[in-house]
Parts: C-alpha cells; structure tokens; sequence
C-alpha cells in the first residue's frame, strides 16, 4: 500500500487531522453531525459525561456517553464544501494509519448522523415537524469531483429529476445517494420521509429574493412539483446529499434528520424552533442508545 504524502493528508504537529485536530482515539463509531458549532454543546448536554471537547475553527467535537453507549458529536459549518472536509478527515482517523501514513488493510464503517435544520417544499409538511432523508439530492456539484457509482434506482431517479429541472448548462450537474437502509430503517418511524435536495447557498440557491433577481425564479414550484414513484422532494438545506455521497464513497453508514424550521410554500417560520430541536436530539439520541 503506497504512502499518503504529506501534501495530501495534512497532520498537525500532535499528529491530529488538520482541521478538525482529533486523533482517533477521540471519536466514537457513532458521529452525530450538526451544522452549528454552538448546537455541539446542546447535545452533548444529554450526555451523562463528556470525555472530549476539541475545536479548530467551526470544527467543535465532544465525545462522552449516553445511555452508556460512547458518541461523538462534531459541528461541521455550513454547505456541501465543509462536508467535503470532514467526511475525508473522519474517514482517515479510523481507515489511515495516521503514523505510517498508509490505507489499513482492515477497514471500518462509521455511523454518521446528521441532525439539522431545514425548510419544507410541500405544504403538509408543517414546521417543528421532523424529515428523515430517504434520499440526498444534491445540486450543487460536489460529488462530481468523485466516482460515484450508483444504483440503478438511483440513476432513475437522477435521470427523471434532469428531465424535470434541467441545469440549462448553467449549473452543476445533480448527483443522488440513498441513505443507509440500516440507519434510516432504525431512525425514521414517526418521521416524514423523502428526497432532501441539498443547495451551495442559503439565498439564491435556495430561490430567495432579497434585492438580486434570480436565474431560477421557478426552483420552489419545480422542486416541490417532482416525483419519483411515490417519492416527493420532501426539503432543502445545504449538507445532506453531500454526505449520503461521500459516506457510500467511504463505505459508512449515513442517515439525516432535519427539523423543519420553515415552509416555503406556506411562507411560515417557527417559532419554536429550538423546543422543536430540543425533541429531535432527544429522539436520535434514544434510537441511537440501542443500535
């Protein structure tokens, strides 16, 4: 197995992966991933202990135990770029021999979970209601950088979904994963479910006018209009289609959850959107206890 040069997998000087500076030995198997680095603390405040709190920019982590069963929980910011990064660097710690620099020969699978926010493209969809992503749709390029090989329900669903919203050789080519049958089995009941499409920004990516006129003024009533058999566009956010790529990549498991902090349709907000958040982490935390 050839050597990872040192251009490529940057180590700082304790040996930690560059941007989130943990060692192996700081993460569990589970890794809950939240976009706020403030929302690190509110999680791991479930905890019954918490046995690591390292941060490097937004990248903040705590491990500690729940229920007795050892997690992690590690902000990563915002948008499919960050995911990039910490996807990469969390699969290093468990499948690179950070010493040697080397790929193990035996390789290990995470659990990665994220717990966000989102807002909602179909009107029954009500805030401080919960999603769990069947499906992440992803349309802002980032998995075209890799090979991704998909299934044959996935390039369906891909190939319907380009005839729907065509990129007009303007924007980046849509890319689709399924989440893990594992974790979405275990995590989804009491949820709705569907196709999270993940954005590369939060104003006109997303179809907001502020002052800027927008290329897609029609992105809300497409997206909310596509189906894939009985599947729905079901949200959007920033992150999730990103991470259901690069964990199949990888070979992890990965399942997102989000509360629905607004209905774009209904042109709603929550106003309680952080008791709502509250339930959402207590739910995952109790399903993930006993996985």
């Amino acid at each position: 197995m050839k050597q990872i040069p040192e251009s490529e997998l940057i180590l700082n000087k304790d040996g930690s992966v560059y941007h989130l500076n943990l060692l192996p030995e700081d993460i569990s198997d589970i890794v809950i991933n939240v976009g706020d680095p403030d929302r690190v603390g509110l999680v791991s405040s479930f905890f019954e202990s918490v046995e690591i709190r390292k941060q490097k920019r937004e990248f903040v982590t705590h491990t500690g135990h729940y229920k007795g069963r050892r997690m992690s929980v590690l902000s990563t910011g915002i948008g499919t770029d960050n995911i990039d990064i910490v996807y990469n660097e969390l699969d290093a710690l468990v499948n690179v021999d950070l010493k040697t620099r080397r790929i193990k020969e035996h390789l290990s699978a995470l659990k990665l979970v994220r717990i966000g926010t989102s807002g909602a493209l179909q009107a029954d969809i009500p805030v401080d209601s919960f999603v769990c992503s069947r499906f992440g749709l992803g349309l802002d390029g980032l998995l075209n950088f890799y090979r991704l090989q998909n299934t044959d329900e996935e390039l369906s669903l891909i190939k319907l979904f380009s005839e729907h919203y065509p990129n007009d050789s303007v924007f980046p080519r849509s890319y689709v994963t399924k989440s893990s049958d594992k974790l979405f089995n275990h995590l989804s009941k009491g949820t709705f479910t569907g196709i999270t499409a993940s954005c590369s920004g939060f104003y006109g990516p997303q179809g907001r006018i502020i002052r800027l006129d927008i290329a897609r003024p029609d992105m809300i009533d497409k997206l909310s209009s596509f189906r894939f058999g009985e599947a729905r566009i079901t949200n959007f956010e920033m992150e999730t289609g990103a991470m259901y790529g690069l964990a199949r990549l990888l070979g992890h498991d990965c399942c997102s959850l989000n509360v629905i902090v607004a209905n774009r349709l209904a042109q709603q907000y929550s106003k309680n959107a952080e008791e709502s958040m509250n339930k959402l982490i207590s739910l995952v935390l109790e399903r993930l206890s006993v996985l």
